[in-house]
């Protein structure tokens, strides 16, 4: 059985081979495994691991849903690109929102999720070759979300890091990283796409709105494709501090596309919904694809999802998700530096950027596995979001408020401090 195992994996081509199983998959897998012996020892896991918030969704969406479940043309097949009332809602949306304006027949596309849709367009923009040095770059944030890695390795692409520092403010110079990659002996014309992700996962900073200017200054300049993940856009403790879109940006609409999720404003992780948008020969191309290996959104959450976007419900609840978010971050942050630590409340994002204590001389996948081996506290190392993670931890701070609570405690009695 072992041998055919091998037989048949071999068969699969060495990009997939060469993949690593999603980090979130990997400590879930560690905290089921030792959830019955920290259960017996008053330490059931609590997870600050997955970045997905745990309220019950809309339930002007739940309600919506139930019922348009009764007419039988809802059931039949969708298109990959959206059903127009989809499609024209996102656009909607997007000027109210964003100021921006779309033609929902060409600069608008539905996704089953952002993640597949991002996942897809790298995999539209690369040609696998053997030679590293004639492969084509996706430039990437460093840190930046884990799966970004993996979806150019397994397109046959190279990942380029770009480094997001406290000293560059978050905010790397592009024409420097441009100079690296030139002086590392690679070729400008193999630069294929620039990725950036304001909100940032795993960091939770925030850019200002010259800087992204400069980001599509950069890519106009250089014909390379310029991609926003805006996942967590509607994520915000600031009302006149709102994060902004790329497409705000003077001729952003020639060179970008920006993708967009209902799983994070929404809490709709599950119903796997999602949106690209900007330029309509990227969002077109990126359709053409999708045309041929899936047939859309069930036609249901569409519909549901469209009145969403339109409602005053939908506003509401992302506006008391916010609320309760800002409340219990501020008050996990104060206990954090109660234990000597030293966090800052993010701007927006539900996440934590924590820099781990000095006695574990940067081995940041040291001490997440001492906070869920002895204390039940499950994290993610930093080095999950590329190398310059080394010596931080990304908390996820989407618990219930008491949990939270019961986190600190367990640092506190467990002997976690800074």
């Amino acid at each position: 059985m072992a041998g055919n195992e091998q037989i048949l994996k071999a068969k699969f081509n060495d990009y997939v081979q060469s993949l690593e199983t999603y980090i979130m998959f990997q400590i879930k897998a560690k905290q089921l495994a030792l959830t019955e012996e920290l259960t017996k020892k008053n330490r059931k896991p609590i997870a600050l691991s997955m970045g997905a918030p745990v309220d019950m969704v809309p339930m002007f969406a739940v309600e919506t849903l139930k019922s348009v479940l009764d007419d039988p043309s809802i059931h039949t097949y969708s298109t990959p690109k959206g059903e127009t009332y989809f499609l024209e809602a996102v656009a909607r949306r997007m000027k109210k929102r964003f100021g921006v304006e779309l033609d929902p027949k060409k600069e608008v596309y539905s996704l089953i999720g952002s993640k597949e849709g991002i996942a897809n367009l790298i995999r539209e923009l690369i040609n696998p070759v053997v030679d590293e040095k004639e492969r084509d770059i996706i430039m990437c944030p460093n840190p930046g979300y884990a799966s970004y890695k993996e979806m150019v390795k397994v397109s046959g692409g190279l990942f380029w890091g770009v480094p997001l520092l406290e000293e560059n403010n978050y905010q790397p110079d592009l024409e420097n990283e441009l100079t690296k990659i030139l002086n590392a002996g690679y070729k400008k014309e193999k630069i294929k796409a620039l990725i950036i992700n304001y909100p940032n996962n795993p960091l939770g900073v925030t850019c200002d709105f010259d800087y992204m200017q400069k980001c599509v200054d950069f890519c106009l300049k250089n014909n390379i494709i310029l991609i926003s993940d805006n996942a967590y856009a509607e994520i915000y403790f600031d009302e006149n501090d709102k994060p902004r879109s790329i497409l705000e940006c003077k001729g952003a609409k020639d060179i970008a596309v920006e993708f967009h999720s209902f799983s994070k404003p929404y809490a709709m992780t599950g119903w796997r919904m999602g949106f690209v948008c900007g330029n309509e020969t990227i969002v077109s191309m990126l359709g053409k694809l999708k045309s041929t290996i899936d047939t859309g959104i069930f036609k249901a959450l569409q519909l549901t999802g469209a009145k969403l976007l339109d409602s005053k419900e939908g506003d509401e609840y992302i506006n008391e998700a916010n609320r309760k978010f800002k409340h219990k971050i501020q008050k996990f942050v104060d206990g954090l530096n109660s234990l000597g630590y030293s966090v800052k409340m993010p701007k927006a994002s539900f996440y934590l950027w924590v820099k781990i204590p000095p006695r574990y001389n940067g081995d940041s996948k040291k001490f997440a596995d001492d906070l869920l081996e002895k204390s039940g506290i499950v994290i993610v190392p930093g080095e999950a979001f590329g190398d310059l993670g080394k010596g931080y931890v990304r908390m996820s701070i989407t618990a219930s408020e008491s949990s939270l609570d019961e986190v600190i405690e367990r640092m506190k009695a467990d002997g976690h401090n800074f």
